[in-house]
């Protein structure tokens, strides 16, 4: 879909980090966990295009004037770190915000009777609520593993508190959680761990490459939703790919982040090219 969003809420909550509410037609309530939108950030033409941001909650205010209508909201998490997104962190509230989307393919909730573990660093936290949202309600334990360099790099984690995940953590200079990577938290949990459990991750390069390696070494389903520099946002441009598991120069395998995914096994992809 392609709607104009009415800003309800646009706020810093962290140092270079935003939340931004809108308002969504009742269509968008079948947004799944992982896919994203592609914002409008300014009413002319610079910057050009759209900038994507992942949907991080969905829910429904409260009725006007007793009108009986429950009108759909829709949120996102953004870092400035750009035009584009100093122009977002700019828009006040009842600015409208073009809107297309949802778009993209989002996480597989996958079986039960097994521990569902989190991990994600920095803005990466943002599609992982939708998805503890959804986990929890099928009763399966959550327990989510946030990394960051310093403490304001840790993002919601009230939120995530709040629905019924445990919430581990780590950043690199020890002002919060443990002090080092996330992924040697993550590692001593499955160490003690009896019983199976899935990963799901979004966050840095590095941090999703050391987690497919741990996947691989564990032999666990790990589903990581990447980050790529998007135009168009549906498979048209093919300027946002990653190395398929099959990629070499002899045979090209590249996989279209916005269409294909963002969401994709991490066996299915090439880490070391």
């Amino acid at each position: 879909m392609q709607f104009a969003a009415m800003i309800l809420s646009n706020a810093e909550i962290s140092p270079g980090y935003w939340r931004i509410r809108l308002t969504a037609p009742p269509e968008f309530a079948l947004a799944k966990p992982g896919q994203f939108v592609m914002a409008r950030v300014s009413d002319g033409i610079d910057p050009l295009l759209r900038r994507p941001l992942a949907i991080f909650n969905i829910g429904t205010r409260m009725s006007v004037k007793n009108s009986g209508s429950a009108p759909l909201w829709f949120e996102m998490l953004y870092k400035v770190v750009g035009k584009g997104t100093t122009l977002l962190s700019a828009r006040r509230e009842n600015d409208a915000v073009n809107i297309l989307g949802p778009l993209g393919n989002g996480f597989d909730t996958g079986g039960d009777g097994e521990e569902k573990l989190l991990v994600g660093g920095g803005i990466g936290l943002a599609p992982l609520y939708l998805l503890a949202m959804a986990l929890v309600k099928r009763q399966s334990p959550v327990r989510l593993f946030a990394g960051g360099r310093a403490r304001g790099d840790l993002l919601c984690l009230a939120d995530f508190e709040a629905i019924g995940v445990e919430c581990h953590s780590a950043t690199e200079d020890g002002s919060f959680g443990s002090r080092g990577l996330v992924t040697a938290v993550l590692n001593h949990h499955l160490d003690a761990l009896k019983g199976k459990a899935a990963l799901y991750a979004c966050g840095p390069d590095g941090m999703l490459r050391a987690l497919a390696k741990i996947a691989a070494e564990r032999a666990l389903p790990c589903q990581v939703s990447l980050e790529g520099r998007m135009a168009c946002g549906v498979g048209a441009c093919l300027g946002c790919v990653a190395s398929g598991k099959k990629h070499s120069p002899q045979t090209p395998d590249y996989r279209c982040i916005c269409s294909e995914g963002p969401v994709f096994e991490s066996s299915e992809l090439a880490w070391e090219v």
